[in-house]
């Protein structure tokens, strides 16, 4: 058994985030992950996630600005560039770009609205429908090395991160809590003592929940967790040479995200995917990583349709898992030393370090996460 003022579940990129916020500060934290830090199986692995700044609610713009300034902090300490930076378009009629433009423009983001054809013109490796939203600072996030990158800044602050360490029983103690591994057949073996948890286990949270000794109340609350095992697909360039920017496309056929695939595509082509079009499961322990035909033929046949620069025939496909809350906010909240932390639902890699501030700030009592990120004030939401 061994001891910490906090331990962290989970060593993804809201765990790792959250103990470098907290060891920053100058607390004892233990990071434990059921394997590896951004391992394959779950939600924070790879080397491609869309950083953008369009938003339809000037509080995520808002917010993005803000990460931003975090990422930059981190990518100088960690000497690596943790963002490669690419153009952002998004278009498609329920994307409605001219009303994007205004809140870009209030956050102090650059940006141009493009008729159809001047976009055409610019990208014609890409078949818009409507008029298009572009704006500068966005870029293709490495999500692996941003997770690396955090748990190296944390443990040089004092951090201890325990890997092949998977959760057993969270127990309540006279001092805080005992958070015990359980080590298969031979039952739990491995245990650390702790004042404070912060449980930040992504696809397994829902696994979790109810063993964490939570109040009932503050439980009942606590919005309904969706797990999706979500397909993405890798398309080779028709033109290698041709720069790809991100984008975001949304119609009332489908909606789909695209960035260049980096390290996970090789450097050569392009990742494609369905936002939330995926197989919901149980929990991330119920996932099999297979791609779902229908799903692929679907995507093959958008390639076909919309982006005349790709090959339409992927050469590399995978899984990966989104963990929703019903109005894709973030989850953060706590009571009695227990913070529940859950900024995942498709879109929470661009915020990971400043999330990380945030969720440390709930689990210290220093600080309030954003008012809508309140257990409470997401189940509200969702009965509308």
């Amino acid at each position: 058994m061994s001891a910490s003022k906090y331990v962290v579940i989970g060593a993804g990129l809201t765990g790792a985030a959250t103990a470098w916020s907290l060891a920053r500060r100058g607390h004892e934290v233990t990071v434990v992950e059921r394997t590896e830090p951004a391992a394959q199986g779950g939600s924070s692995h790879g080397s491609a996630r869309i950083f953008r700044y369009a938003y339809t609610e000037q509080f995520w713009v808002d917010l993005v600005v803000r990460a931003r300034a975090r990422f930059t902090e981190l990518e100088k300490l960690s000497g690596q560039e943790l963002i490669t930076p690419t153009d952002s378009l998004d278009f498609g009629p329920l994307r409605n770009p001219a009303a994007l433009a205004p809140l870009l423009e209030a956050a102090g983001v650059e940006h141009e609205l493009l008729t159809a054809e001047q976009s055409r013109a610019r990208w014609p490796q890409i078949a818009v429908d409507t008029d298009v939203l572009w704006h500068a600072g966005a870029g293709v996030i490495d999500a692996q090395g941003t997770v690396l990158a955090l748990l190296a800044a944390a443990t040089a602050e004092g951090a201890r991160v325990l890997t092949q360490w998977p959760v057993g029983s969270i127990e309540k103690t006279a001092t805080g809590y005992r958070v015990a591994a359980q080590d298969g057949p031979t039952g739990i073996e491995r245990s650390v003592d702790a004042e404070r948890v912060v449980v930040a286990a992504g696809g397994w949270l829902p696994d979790l929940l109810d063993r964490l000794p939570l109040p009932g109340g503050f439980r009942a609350a606590v919005p309904r967790l969706q797990v999706t095992q979500e397909n993405a697909y890798h398309f080779p360039y028709v033109d290698p040479s041709i720069a790809w920017p991100t984008f975001i496309h949304k119609n009332p056929e489908i909606q789909a995200y695209s960035l260049p695939g980096g390290r996970d595509a090789g450097f050569r082509g392009q990742k494609l995917a369905e936002f939330l079009g995926g197989k919901r499961l149980d929990s991330a322990a119920t996932q099999d990583g297979r791609i779902d035909p229908a799903n692929q033929d679907r995507i093959v046949e958008y390639v076909k349709r919309y982006l005349p620069g790709l090959v339409p025939e992927p050469y590399g496909t995978t899984t990966c898992l989104f963990t929703t809350t019903p109005n894709e906010d973030f989850l953060v909240d706590g009571v009695d030393g227990i913070t529940v932390a859950s900024p995942c639902s498709g879109h929470g890699a661009k915020f990971a370090p400043l999330i990380g501030d945030i969720t440390a700030d709930v689990a210290t009592g220093t600080g309030r996460a954003p008012e809508r990120f309140a257990a409470a004030a997401i189940t509200a939401a969702a009965r509308g």
